[in-house]
């Protein structure tokens, strides 16, 4: 079986239980958000450690662990905290032991924490088809853009940063996004199919970032994969880059306005 046929092979193990468990909610949505949180957070603090988490790798993942334990807890004011002192802790910690690294510690800690509590927060607090429109529409983008890219190729979008990605493979990603936003104002409301279909392009363009977010965090430590975990696909990170920022930019915009509060 060749790399396609094995990445495609674990995203049809993986998808299936990941998606019951957001449709479901609690505590099969709690307990997958802790397990990508903590996994990811120890994948970024290898990736700063040279393979080696070390103390300030281990503030970072007792960080994000704690704040989705009180984010679960619907303490989200208290999990804000926690990442605001954890990201703190990590980088004092780390400017003794890794001074050239101690600033992506911190943010490591922040990023992900955040990410978690937001993700959090959406699945409890909105209807569960907010969630899965949110991830319909990340993987709509990372399939059009692998889709498109690899036909048409074309200029290379970042080459210093990921060298495979071009501004065709953009073009088919916010494509891709936007009719999977088009099939949800279908299934869900069809009142809603502009704001619907215009917020999953946005969408796309903010997972593209997150993705290329994370390919200068492996490039910036000289690493292929955040890890080898999941065969064909590297590690969590490498599947969730897009769903991070994306959660991120969501859960900003919804608080932002008011809206869920």
């Amino acid at each position: 079986m060749g790399a396609l046929g094995v990445r495609s092979l674990w995203a049809l193990i993986l998808a299936p239980p990941a998606l019951a468990a957001l449709y479901f909610g609690s505590p099969y949505s709690d307990i997958l958000i802790f397990a990508v949180g903590a996994v990811g957070a120890w994948e970024w603090a290898r990736l700063c450690g040279g393979g080696t988490p070390g103390l300030s790798g281990a503030i970072v993942i007792a960080t994000v662990a704690a704040a989705v334990i009180a984010g679960i807890l619907g303490a989200h004011a208290v999990g804000g905290w926690l990442v605001a002192a954890g990201a703190m802790a990590a980088t004092l910690a780390a400017s003794r032991e890794r001074p050239a690294s101690a600033l992506w510690y911190g943010v490591g800690a922040a990023y992900l924490g955040s990410a978690c509590l937001a993700f959090l927060w959406l699945r409890a607090d909105f209807d569960r088809a907010l969630v899965l429109w949110l991830i319909a529409v990340v993987w709509a983008t990372d399939i059009g853009a692998y889709l498109v890219g690899r036909s048409l190729g074309g200029p290379k979008m970042a080459p210093a940063i990921s060298p495979g990605k071009t501004w065709s493979g953009l073009a088919g990603g916010v494509g891709a996004a936007g009719l999977a936003g088009l099939g949800a104002a279908i299934l869900h409301d069809r009142g809603w199919v502009v704001e619907l279909v215009a917020a999953s392009m946005a969408l796309a363009l903010v997972a593209q970032v997150g993705d290329l977010f994370e390919s200068g965090l492996k490039r910036r430590f000289g690493a292929k994969d955040s890890s080898n975990l999941i065969p064909g696909h590297g590690g969590v990170l490498d599947r969730v880059d897009g769903v991070l920022a994306a959660v991120l930019a969501l859960g900003g915009a919804l608080w932002l306005t008011g809206i869920g509060f």
